[in-house]
């Protein structure tokens, strides 16, 4: 009998253990047990489930007992296993996560541990397997509100993306939760809820917990590629901590509108940082539109210099993504300043101008200072004064694009361009549906969650998805594979065009904005290799042995380094 033994380490010493058989012993499976079939009976269970809540809960426990069968069975169904354990049934695992939760899946850590959070975090068994983490406090998961401990499976659900979409290998993940507290009643009086029943610490407190755990992690994870989704709608940042440690850190989507800029101005120049839900959902965002224009200018014979923007939504995220946006006009020539006028915000009050009255400081960048009118309040009026090319919704706003709005962009664009991209489905500005309808079919459209395709006078039409999963796992890998130090602005520009050239002949064809998912493998080398290369021209690579590497050479690299289950 040959034993073969693996190495592993443990608190910096490394020791040997048995490797796993790839196959259990005889007599303790039953004698006909052939891997096919069983994925056909995986596959059978699940599509058993009537409820996506139960698919999901049945596929955790799949990943728990069986990650080579789970993660197989995602790469061969991406288009059905995506909407599961990512948006839109993720935000149901959340809201329910404190009644349907089964075993310790991650690492908690709350305000109770600060002063000692190293202590808690040496806790975790594989520190020095350990590549990748996708941490969260829940304080704003999907527009569902301050969710506390119950966010803990947007981190688990991300990193099942990171797995699945780049081959990172499933034990080098960490999910962590941050409990801070929840302003959420209803959690504080739930018997089952399994978070510290207390309000959320105030701000003083908060930022030194938190300066404490970046400092923390920065020592106990020294090659640790962390995505950050704390504090309310949008802060991520995949960052560099120091030389030894993070290539990637990402505050995202849980932080309050104040605190996502006020925390990633405080980090980013001690931490470069690349900001997921601001920069990464831009960045998808980005590619999807500039698919998007060049059929629309088509259709009006317009030069693609003459788009124009309109976001409905003004927090951090619709901020955010008009800034990436900026990249397509200055694409095309323009100054920032020239881009910059050619996008227009609507927020909570109507148009944001400067006369208006104060404003939050985020906003004031993209304010206009050419209209001195009344305050415009009604959807339809500002599109009938902006005359945009391209309504873009980020409010969570159910419905707020109705019909009228949409007719209106249809009246005046012979392709109008509508990305309703709030999730989950429920909290869409618009369906797919609607948005066919109302524009006769002639509507470009992209969504923050999916959308059956839909019929129309004898054609297929299918609606483009712009789900965040499309740019981080390829630009998380392209930073642990450079081992950049930092993550440019040209590096997330370079993600987006890569998606953007990623659509194969037949997908142009047939109208679609964005690549179809099951190709996210593929998809994800061509990104890696596209910001590893922008790295390059930005000096921030210090993975010097690729840069003479040939493309075609690269991306074989960035396939072979990818853990195929």
């Amino acid at each position: 009998m040959t034993i073969v033994l693996t190495p592993y380490w443990i608190n910096g010493v490394q020791k040997l253990k048995v490797a796993q058989s790839p196959k259990p012993k005889r007599g303790l499976v039953p004698p006909v047990l052939d891997e096919s079939v069983h994925a056909l009976r995986c596959l059978s269970q699940l599509r058993s489930k009537d409820k996506s809540i139960e698919k999901y809960i049945y596929l955790s426990a799949l990943k728990e007992q069986d990650p080579n069968m789970f993660y197989k069975l995602c790469l061969e169904n991406m288009s059905e296993f995506t909407p599961i354990i990512y948006t839109p049934t993720v935000g149901d695992a959340c809201l329910q996560y404190s009644h349907i939760y089964r075993r310790p899946e991650g690492l908690f850590i709350s305000i109770k541990d600060k002063g000692k959070i190293r202590e808690v975090i040496s806790n975790w068994p594989r520190i020095d397997e350990a590549r990748i983490s996708v941490v969260t406090d829940g304080s704003r998961i999907l527009g569902l509100g301050d969710l506390g401990v119950n966010g803990m499976p947007i981190s688990i659900g991300k990193l099942s993306l990171y797995i699945a979409g780049a081959g990172i290998r499933p034990e080098s993940t960490i999910p962590i939760c941050l409990d801070l507290g929840t302003n959420t009643q209803k959690y504080l009086d739930d018997p089952l809820y399994l978070g510290l029943r207390q309000t959320r610490v105030p701000e003083q407190e908060m930022t030194e917990f938190m300066d404490e755990f970046m400092h923390e992690m920065s020592v106990a994870f020294p090659k640790l590629m962390i995505q950050f989704e704390v504090l309310h709608s949008t802060l991520a940042t995949l960052a560099l901590i120091d030389w030894r440690l993070i290539y990637a850190l990402s505050f995202r989507k849980d932080f309050s509108t104040d605190n996502a800029f006020r925390y990633l101005e405080r980090y980013r120049n001690k931490y470069p940082v690349f900001n997921d839900d601001i920069q990464g959902t831009g960045a998808v965002v980005l590619s999807g539109f500039l698919n998007a224009a060049k059929l629309s200018s088509a259709a009006s014979g317009q030069p693609l210099t003459s788009h124009r923007i309109l976001f409905f939504g003004a927090g951090s995220a619709g901020v955010g993504v008009a800034q990436q946006l900026m990249s397509f006009f200055t694409l095309q020539g323009f100054s920032k300043e020239e881009a910059r006028r050619r996008i227009w915000l609507v927020d909570s009050q109507g148009l944001v101008f400067n006369a208006r009255g104060r404003l939050a400081e985020h906003k004031k960048y993209f304010s206009r200072d050419d209209y001195n009118g009344a305050p415009m309040t009604n959807l339809v009026e500002i599109i009938k004064y902006v005359k945009p090319t391209a309504l873009l919704g980020l409010s969570t706003i159910t419905g707020a694009f109705t019909a009228d709005v949409i007719q209106t962009m249809a009246s005046i664009n012979a392709r109008p361009i509508i990305f309703p991209l709030s999730n989950p489905v429920r909290l869409s500005e618009c369906s797919f549906a609607d948005a066919v309808q109302y524009t006769s079919g002639s509507v470009l459209f992209a969504s923050g969650s999916p959308f059956p395709d839909q019929e129309f006078r004898g054609t297929t039409l299918y609606p483009g998805q712009g789900n965040n999963m499309y740019i981080f796992p390829g630009l998380g890998l392209a930073a642990i594979l450079g081992r950049v130090s930092s993550v440019t602005d040209s590096m997330v520009e370079a993600s987006s065009l890569g998606l953007a050239d990623s659509l194969t002949a037949e997908e142009r064809a047939q109208g679609l904005l964005y690549p179809r998912i099951e190709r996210i493998r593929e998809i994800s080398a061509q990104i890696a290799k596209a910001v590893i290369r922008a790295a390059q021209r930005d000096g921030v690579d210090r993975n010097e042995s690729l840069r003479a590497m040939k493309d075609d050479d690269l991306v074989r690299l960035i396939r072979r380094k990818m853990w195929t289950p």
